[in-house]
């Protein structure tokens, strides 16, 4: 869904998405390998390999399953392969023509190894289904899933640009301004959705894309589900399944009612990498990043980027909420703020949520110095006029006080 890509990129991202070596690792290897083109030119397979980053085994493995692909788009009927586009955890995706229609697409295709497992065929057909039940301008649209010569394929609507993912990874941090048209037109998308009856589950930097014209989409239904769908909840019961950087907590505990606010909580976990160019919560391995969302407090996104204005950084604390019942309880409550901040305007409804979630801190004994650095942030007005109602109450009780000792003073002469 991007523009065409070499055989080195696609084993790179394959690699990384497969959880053989890292994003910093692939990086250093890519350098490595753009220096020693001239002199020396290198496969990046085998640049991994010495410096140690995956096995011979492991290489030879993603080598194979790129070969299958490739081989097996050919067999798929009425589409012609252009070339390859990219590559994730358990597919690849390449660009072609639709000779009916002549229009260019995308296709994924399920390597050999995933095809033979049932849960993987019926995830990858549950992709299709569901993004096929949507039709916004800012979601990938669906157009055919099937199979040929073993081999089983989702074909889709062809996106040239990016994703955000791209941009991140070079270090891009956006501006307040672009990230929340991003965000807005995102939120749009979860919202169709949502209405739908489906839930996206793996909102993330790499699921959003932006076209040449700026126009976002997203994509990959691949972990889309059915609210109404109680017997697939219940076959995930106790399973995390999400990506852990974006993953809400009643995820990662395996609920089996998790509703559309999980998908707000990643769109939150986004807005922030978006805007402060690190992600809410690092960690050396998954668990323990997963470990950061359920216990860990958000260090707020104005604290890192000082140029945020305290509004942004009340919305993304409300999406990111550990309970999802301090979230926005709908996308499109959320995008009344969203829509607020894009405008100059104070976002209502999170000024609203702080300010019942600071009087539950107090309720249960929580540290007095979380709900005055709130304060001090300017993000709950209604405190300011509590604060001086029970000062004025105060010293109007003093006064009182005062007035009692002096005429009992004057009574006892």
């Amino acid at each position: 869904m991007v523009s065409e890509t070499n055989y080195d990129t696609i084993f790179g991202r394959m690699a990384v998405d497969q959880g053989l070596c890292t994003d910093e690792e692939l990086r250093r290897s890519l350098k490595e390998l753009e220096s020693r083109r001239e002199v020396n030119p290198i496969m990046l397979k085998d640049l991994m390999v010495e410096f140690g980053y995956i096995t011979e085994t492991q290489a030879d493995r993603l080598k194979s399953s790129i070969r299958e692909t490739k081989a097996a788009v050919h067999q798929i009927p009425g589409y012609k392969i252009l070339g390859k586009l990219g590559a994730g955890a358990m597919a690849v995706v390449y660009k072609a023509k639709q000779l009916s229609l002549d229009r260019t697409v995308a296709i994924k295709v399920l390597p050999k190894r995933f095809s033979e497992n049932p849960e993987y065929v019926e995830r990858f057909y549950k992709e299709g289904q569901a993004a096929a039940k949507l039709n916004h301008n800012n979601i990938v649209q669906a157009f055919d899933v099937g199979e040929a010569g073993g081999y089983h394929y989702f074909v889709m609507e062809y996106v040239e640009g990016k994703t955000l993912h791209d941009d991140l990874s070079a270090g891009k941090i956006f501006s307040e301004e672009e990230a929340l048209d991003i965000i807005i037109q995102v939120a749009h998308a979860l919202a169709h959705a949502h209405a739908r009856g489906l839930i996206h589950r793996d909102v993330k930097p790499k699921n959003i894309m932006i076209d040449t014209a700026g126009v976002v989409k997203l994509a990959d239904m691949g972990l889309a589900r059915a609210t109404t769908d109680v017997e697939a909840a219940r076959m995930e019961a106790g399973k995390a399944y999400g990506t852990p950087y974006y993953i809400a907590p009643e995820q990662i505990r395996g609920k089996i009612d998790i509703d559309g606010r999980a998908d707000i909580y990643g769109l939150g976990a986004t807005l922030y990498h978006l805007v402060t160019g690190r992600v809410p919560y690092m960690a050396d391995d998954p668990e323990e990043v997963m470990r950061k969302h359920l216990r860990n407090q958000l260090i707020p996104p104005d604290h890192i980027n000082t140029s945020l204005s305290a509004g942004v950084s009340e919305v993304v604390e409300v999406m990111m909420a550990k309970r999802r019942e301090d979230r926005y309880n709908t996308v499109n409550e959320l995008l009344e703020d969203l829509d607020a901040l894009a405008d100059g305007q104070p976002p209502l409804r999170a000024h609203k949520r702080f300010d019942i979630s600071e009087l539950e801190e107090l309720e249960e004994g929580a540290s007095v110095d979380i709900v005055e650095e709130k304060v001090h942030r300017g993000e709950s007005v209604a405190r300011y006029q509590i604060a001086i109602i029970v000062l004025s109450a105060v010293a109007v009780v003093s006064l009182l006080g005062v007035l009692i000792l002096i005429l009992s003073f004057l009574k006892s002469r």
